[in-house]
């Protein structure tokens, strides 16, 4: 599999992480944070919404406490599709440490909706994350440096990363056997719309969704 043709499997990532890195960029310069910080937690973190969190909660004035649990629910979700993913990375090489760290949820979707032979899956799979990493990166250290120099109005931008995850998603549904997670998320994001302070409506539909699954994993697989 050719560098270009790996590279061409990213295009919709390219196409959310740029713009919505350079969303993360300008909400870092607009507090008056250093263009550098975006590059260092781009590259050390690469936790889009968690980078997002952190501004929030910098904002805010939050206690450290405050923001280690909000992170911590945050990115919870990441325990469940990693460790789908752990038969697989477990035949790597020392690769696989970064492809670890640099598992996002687009990369999981493309990682999960594309089929790649077992020979080269290793190289592919460390192509495609460096690529997303490298996007994200880029995105959110243009938008630093913009922000220090030009005027920008970005409201709305940062929805770019619900639109990219939500093409993934139906992408992902279709070729999953296993629907009944999706309709669980879907009636979970409802519910929290609906019956959770808009403050805390995504950490409490997280720890809600997390529940579900842990509570009711054997039944969800027996369905498949």
């Amino acid at each position: 599999m050719s560098f270009f043709s790996i590279f061409k499997l990213t295009i919709p990532v390219l196409m959310g992480y740029i713009p919505l890195g350079m969303a993360f960029g300008l909400l870092l310069s607009k507090l008056m944070i250093p263009w550098y910080y975006a590059f260092f937690m781009s590259v050390f973190i690469f936790a889009g919404s968690g980078q997002f969190l952190a501004l929030t909660l910098f904002a805010s004035q939050a206690t450290i406490l405050e923001i280690g649990i909000a992170t911590f629910l945050l990115n919870l979700r990441h325990t469940f599709y990693g460790l789908s993913m752990v038969s697989t990375f477990k035949k790597f090489s020392w690769k696989k440490n970064y492809l670890i760290f640099g598992l996002t949820d687009e990369t999981f979707a493309l990682l999960k909706t594309n089929e790649i032979d077992e020979k080269n899956k290793e190289k592919v799979y460390l192509i495609i994350t460096a690529l997303n990493q490298s996007y994200w990166v880029i995105g959110s250290v243009t938008g630093a440096v913009l922000g220090n120099i030009l005027p920008f109005n970005y409201k709305g931008i940062e929805f770019s990363l619900t639109a990219l995850f939500v093409v993934l998603s139906i992408d992902l549904y279709k070729k999953s056997k296993l629907h009944k997670p999706f309709f669980i998320a879907v009636i979970i994001g409802i519910v929290g719309m609906l019956g959770f302070p808009s403050e805390k409506m995504l950490i409490l539909s997280l720890s809600l969704a997390a529940a579900v699954l842990i509570l009711f994993r054997r039944n969800l697989e027996d369905a498949k």
